[in-house]
């Protein structure tokens, strides 16, 4: 039904308000007596053996929810009963942005992909903690696993953004179950080349020292860009091994306009490309972590997953679990479902 009939209705309107109205709707039904209970019987009847086990966490099943679709944790608990084993909020700042001018969203139908330029458009870091505190504590009943996606504000110059990733790590510190250090969004003046060995060094490596301060650390993951080189995934490798971070998120969207179909003037917006476009991409880059580390770390894929097949890709080539954005969008949350079902028939 989603495909046929959701899809097609909501595709004639402009994407962004879409997503506001879709949140507002999954939000709403949700209220309606016995909703959450039936779509959790539809979407997330999860066996054992969909279990996964990384960095401590035991989630109920891999298939999670990308980064930047709920930026304010305004909607985790209901995008968890469509079926998602845990929920990535952010990319969250200090202070609230409204993000990059609008129109910053579109669709490339023809591509079955998405170029966004949002710019980290969220309410701010205290804002999302406040919604966070309803989520029941891990171990409780009904507790939705949170990763916490944070990033630094545009009006933070590069050479102070370490300061920004401290105020988010130390704010969620208690409401979320692990943290992405995004520093490959395309839609932040220079924040790609926080990338670089010494900057990102730096970061995840303060980071690192508070963490291991705690009473309880909390696993810290790195979301990269699918553009990297081999050299820079070598990079990569060698700063997971250096800060000994738990792991990397592979990938980010790309940059890259190769071999589209879609009408050039949708072609030529600036922004982040996500979609089928990127799936062998991410694929490949995810198999060269996993290669030439020797499976050091975790990897968590994502990136142009839109059928069952594309997940099972993705944790052949050395991922761990796997996140849905643009196929979400594309294919509804049906695919959640179907991905489960194909990882539990693989064996």
């Amino acid at each position: 039904m989603y495909k046929t009939i959701i899809r097609p209705l909501l595709f004639n309107f402009d994407p962004e308000a879409v997503h506001h109205f879709s949140f507002k709707s999954v939000k709403l039904l949700n209220k309606l007596p016995g909703f959450s209970s039936l779509s959790r019987k539809r979407y997330h009847n999860n066996p054992k053996s969909l279990e996964r086990e990384l960095f401590g966490i035991k989630f109920p099943n891999p298939v999670g929810m990308a980064a930047g679709f709920d930026k304010d944790a305004k909607a985790f608990k209901e995008f968890s009963n469509l079926g998602f084993g845990f929920i990535e909020i952010g990319t969250l700042t200090p202070k609230p942005q409204d993000g990059n001018p609008k129109q910053r969203l579109f669709r490339l139908k023809d591509d079955a992909a998405i170029i966004n330029r949002m710019g980290f458009n969220n309410g701010g870091v205290d804002a999302a903690v406040e919604r966070l505190k309803k989520n029941p504590r891990p171990g409780e009943k009904g507790h939705v696993i949170i990763g916490g996606n944070i990033g630094k504000n545009k009006i933070t110059p590069n050479e102070e953004a370490v300061n920004d990733y401290i105020i988010c790590f130390e704010k969620l510190f208690e409401y979320v179950d692990y943290f992405t250090v995004n520093v490959s969004s395309p839609n932040t003046p220079g924040l790609r080349e926080l990338q670089d060995r010494k900057p990102l060094t730096r970061i995840l490596q303060t980071l690192q020292d508070i963490n291991n301060n705690k009473p309880v650390r909390k696993p810290i993951l790195l979301k990269i860009a699918p553009d990297l080189t081999d050299d820079q995934l070598m990079d990569i490798i060698g700063i997971v091994e250096d800060t000994k971070i738990d792991g990397v998120i592979a990938t980010n969207t790309t940059i890259e306009r190769n071999k589209l179909k879609s009408a050039e003037s949708l072609q030529n917006e600036v922004g982040g490309l996500s979609g089928a476009p990127l799936t062998n991409r991410a694929t490949q880059v995810i198999s060269f972590l996993h290669s030439k580390s020797n499976g050091a770390f975790p990897i968590i894929g994502v990136g142009g997953i839109m059928s069952e097949q594309d997940a099972l890709d993705k944790l052949n080539a050395g991922a761990s679990l796997v996140q849905l954005y643009t196929g979400f969008i594309y294919e509804g949350p049906g695919l959640i479902k179907r991905i489960n079902k194909a990882i539990i028939d693989q064996g």
